[in-house]
């Protein structure tokens, strides 16, 4: 009998973007991802306004009860229970009656200006690029088709997971499209994961100030959640210099059911116009963009967040790491992303800030990362874990941390992650696990005997501030993890006889290709 082929079943979110991709048609990734992002908040909103809009229908004429006398068409009902106001011709119902007719876009972008009317909180997110001559009004059609199943009438709760995870699977597919360009507004999700994992922000406040599209927010309320926190114990704060990637922040917090009022947007940024001055974070996430020249530092000399030097003028890097710690409260941690040469820079000062940062104790965690983690950059990376108060404390899920004021632990999973296409690579939930478990049991004081920490050659090592001294503070885990131990059974003799054997295989191949190269010319002699 002949077996049965198992054909595996795609991900409702799989299916979603291979159907919505297909069209998209002559509109490139980086417009068309407005489109179908702006469709799934549209259709998130409306889902949530439609349950309490039956819910206040059935107490509406009621005499008793808490929804006695209610009016579904009040908005006040709404803002109550933190429900987004769908007027009435912008519900998703009214679009999807109209998604056949030639005006649907029209109809859309006026969907859109209404509910931004009816809710200012809104005010300047939503898109408005539905009537476009390049968005063909049949595909748009479809596409809002295509949406209405997602999700169809399930609660809010429900509806609000879904949407969330197909609008965050639609964020990183696009990011993939666009490739340099998709890198500017999205974090990898497994970087992200890895920092969330490492810094474990369970309560208090979270500070980006250069959030992107909001995914290190989302994955901090995320981690709170899937271990029973309660998820108005973490308070955001960002800011972001590009309005366009503001709005798709706040469309991603919001289909979420996160706060994004202090998510802020101006044009000049977190060095120019600090949009929170005053803050002082407990946990501080970031993935600011790898070595900015153009960052007005020739205006900010003097600047009071330079406690510990100056940054170069034509080179950022050392001015995010100094922002960052500028906003950490007394217990503050910071966990961010930056170029690996600020490990080992001299230019222009950084090695003696990198030097006065490491002698004030601030250094906690170094993390060398893969290649090819970033769509924007084959610019090699590494993570930067920081904290004010090395000595001791309690995170505020009980772990109990020890005093590591002496020593850093220097990490390197440059051969961890799998390749997921040619020029993308990803860290496995084991990858995340393993590289976070090695900083939580160097870090805490508590746990059990098995979980105790151990330098593994090639991978990690706790080295004191001395020995980070001797190699003049360079910060590069490779110095210090020493090279992996080999395996015993590594045969010398067999690998160089097979390296040989290649060797001269490959000689003979170039041997023939010259003699037809030099046949071929003399033939070309010969018909001259």
């Amino acid at each position: 009998m002949a077996k049965k082929k198992i054909v595996k079943e795609e991900s409702l979110e799989k299916q979603l973007w291979k159907s919505a991709d297909k069209l998209r048609k002559n509109i490139d990734a980086a417009e068309y991802k407005h489109v179908v992002l702006g469709l799934i908040f549209l259709k998130y909103i409306s889902d949530a306004f439609e349950e309490l809009y039956a819910t206040l229908k059935m107490g509406e004429g009621a005499s008793t009860g808490k929804l006695a006398g209610a009016d579904p068409e009040d908005k006040d009902e709404y803002k109550a229970e933190n429900v987004f106001f769908v007027p009435q011709d912008a519900r998703w119902k009214k679009l999807q009656a109209s998604a056949k007719q030639p005006t649907i876009g029209k109809t859309v972008d006026g969907a859109m200006d209404a509910i931004e009317k009816e809710n200012a909180s809104l005010k300047g997110v939503l898109p408005k690029v539905y009537a476009r001559q390049n968005l063909d009004p049949t595909s748009l059609g479809e596409l809002i088709d295509l949406i209405s199943n997602i999700a169809l009438g399930d609660a809010k709760s429900r509806s609000a997971d879904v949407l969330g995870h197909v609008f965050e699977y639609f964020l990183g597919e696009f990011a993939l499209a666009e490739g340099k360009k998709g890198g500017q507004f999205y974090t990898p999700r497994s970087v992200v994961e890895l920092l969330i994992e490492m810094l474990e922000p369970y309560k208090g406040r979270v500070l980006d100030p250069c959030c992107g599209s909001g995914g290190m927010f989302v994955q901090s309320e995320k981690f709170v959640a899937d271990h029973q926190g309660k998820i108005n114990d973490i308070s955001i704060y960002g800011q972001e210099s590009n309005q366009t990637t503001w709005r798709l922040a706040k469309m991603n917090l919001a289909i979420r059911g996160i706060d994004s009022s202090q998510v802020k947007w101006n044009n000049e940024g977190s060095f120019l116009n600090d949009a929170h001055k005053d803050l002082k974070a407990d946990y501080i996430i970031a993935n600011p963009p790898f070595n900015v020249s153009d960052w007005s530092g020739d205006l900010l000399r003097k600047d009071g967040r330079w406690q510990y030097g100056a940054p170069p003028t034509g080179n950022a890097n050392y001015a995010w790491i100094q922002h960052f710690i500028y906003h950490l409260a007394p217990s503050g941690q910071a966990g961010f992303v930056l170029a690996k040469g600020a490990l080992t820079s001299k230019t222009s000062g950084e090695g003696a800030i990198r030097k006065e940062m490491v002698e004030a104790g601030l250094v906690d965690c170094i993390v060398n990362l893969p290649a090819k983690l970033f769509l924007n950059t084959q610019i090699p990376a590494s993570l930067w874990f920081m904290s004010r108060n090395r000595r001791n404390g309690t995170l505020s899920n009980g772990s109990r941390l020890r005093n590591r004021t002496g020593e850093i632990l220097f990490i390197d999973a440059r051969n961890m992650g799998h390749l997921i296409n040619r020029r993308t690579r990803e860290l496995s939930e084991e990858d995340i696990q393993t590289i976070a478990g090695t900083y939580h049991n160097w870090r805490n004081l508590d746990g059990r005997a098995e979980n105790k920490y151990e330098d593994v050659k090639g991978f990690c090592n706790a080295v004191s501030i001395e020995r980070v001294k001797e190699l003049d503070y360079v910060l590069t885990p490779g110095r210090y993890v020493g090279l992996a131990v080999e395996e015993d059974d590594f045969d010398f003799s067999e690998r160089f006889t097979r390296l040989k054997a290649e060797f001269e295989a490959q000689l003979k191949e170039e041997v023939v290709l010259n003699k037809r190269i030099m046949e071929n010319l003399a033939k070309v002699k010969i018909d001259g």
